[in-house]
């Protein structure tokens, strides 16, 4: 088993070698023998996957073997997939080992319905989804790569989750583990970014669709197991998100304040934190009466001017009926707090409530101009 556990250790510096500059040496025979080792390491995966020690042994070993743990137990199965994948971005691979190499995962000619040709599809649609990902952007709209991105987070989590079923302990823990060394890697607006986009998939229904699930749902059984995983996996990204304070605000202060309030309607952890960060932002403005209005006090702290605080208290209360309402009780019994004033420039709680007042009062005004010009 040690000469085994040593082979797996090399899967890491294979893969790499196959995105180097080294591949320009390789003659179809090298390429043949990389082939090999990938099909062996899927044989390991597919022998040991029933055997729960043995597939954490492995697992184990292949993570010390790498600088981040970013390759578990599941990568020794998609190993082929892997390594074909990296070759064929590889330009610096020779024309002759290029066409050896797809020869190879073209199925035989005599292969039947029953054949699994899935190694080429999967390579197929992913390059041709890199090549669409990177065209320009055109209208509005959300970015497509993000999307995309938070898809695949979502499926490596659920893949992460699968693996851990046969863990014999700290199964949640490895998982949020991964979710951290992988965000790490992804600049921190990106990472930002991809987590909310990943958070809305979840409520908006289509993370297990899009991520490529099973029929999971098709019974009531299935059902129930599938938004139990989705409440786990969306557990793991907000304890990533809450679990550090300047992490938390600086994602607030990256996403743009709409879709906070359409994450805040949806998760009541999120919403009680973002409150808690508004309620902390706003006690750093001060009323100035020679301008008329509310300033910072301290640069160093004050995160949002008074325009900013006040958009983004108007957008919770123009999201769901319990988040507007929990929004104003919240407001409301902070104006208490700094004295219960019913006159602006005695407390920002005070001009927030009546501000967010106004506001509401002018989008029932537009909605009923709008229905009135309709049946005009």
């Amino acid at each position: 088993m040690e000469a085994v556990l040593g082979q797996v250790e090399q899967l890491p510096a294979l893969l790499a070698v196959s995105r180097s500059a080294l591949v320009r040496d390789w003659d179809c025979l090298t390429l043949d023998r990389a082939l090999e080792w990938a099909r062996y390491f899927q044989h390991l995966h597919d022998r040991f996957r029933a055997r729960p020690q043995l597939r954490e042994a492995l697992g184990r070993r292949l993570r010390r073997s790498q600088p981040c743990p970013l390759l578990g137990f599941p990568a020794l199965g998609r190993c082929p997939q892997l390594l074909g994948l990296a070759l064929l971005e590889n330009r610096a691979l020779p024309p002759a080992a290029c066409s050896r190499l797809l020869r190879s995962l073209l199925p035989p000619p005599a292969a039947g319905p029953a054949s699994d040709p899935r190694g080429l599809g999967l390579l197929a649609r992913r390059k041709a989804a890199a090549r669409l990902l990177a065209l320009p952007r055109r209208g509005p709209g959300p970015e497509p790569q993000l999307q995309a991105e938070a898809r695949l987070l979502l499926s490596r989590l659920r893949q992460e989750a699968g693996e851990a079923e046969g863990r014999l302990c700290g199964a949640q823990e490895g998982q949020l583990r991964w979710l951290c060394v992988a965000l790490e890697l992804l600049p921190q607006p990106r990472a930002f970014g991809v987590v909310a986009a990943a958070l809305a998939l979840l409520k908006q229904g289509h993370g297990a669709e899009q991520a490529g699930d099973g029929d999971g749902g098709s019974s009531p059984g299935g059902y129930q197991e599938s938004a139990a995983g989705e409440e786990c996996t969306a557990g793991l990204l907000l304890s990533w998100l809450l679990g550090n304070q300047e992490r938390f605000s600086a994602f607030c202060l990256c996403i743009p304040c709409s879709h906070l309030a359409f994450l805040a309607g949806h998760y009541s952890q999120l919403c009680r934190a973002y409150l808690d960060l508004l309620t902390g932002w706003g006690r750093h403005l001060h009323y100035d009466p020679l301008q008329g209005q509310w300033v910072k006090s301290c640069l160093e702290k004050a995160e949002l001017s008074w325009e900013e605080l006040r958009e983004r208290f108007i957008c919770l209360c123009q999201g769901s009926t319990p988040l507007k309402e929990q929004t104003q009780a919240a407001l409301e019994l902070l104006r208490t707090q700094d004295g219960d004033f019913r006159v602006r420039g005695l407390s920002v709680w005070t001009d927030l409530l009546m501000e967010i007042g106004y506001s509401c009062m002018d989008t029932k005004a537009t909605k009923k101009l709008k229905k009135s010009s309709k049946s005009g």
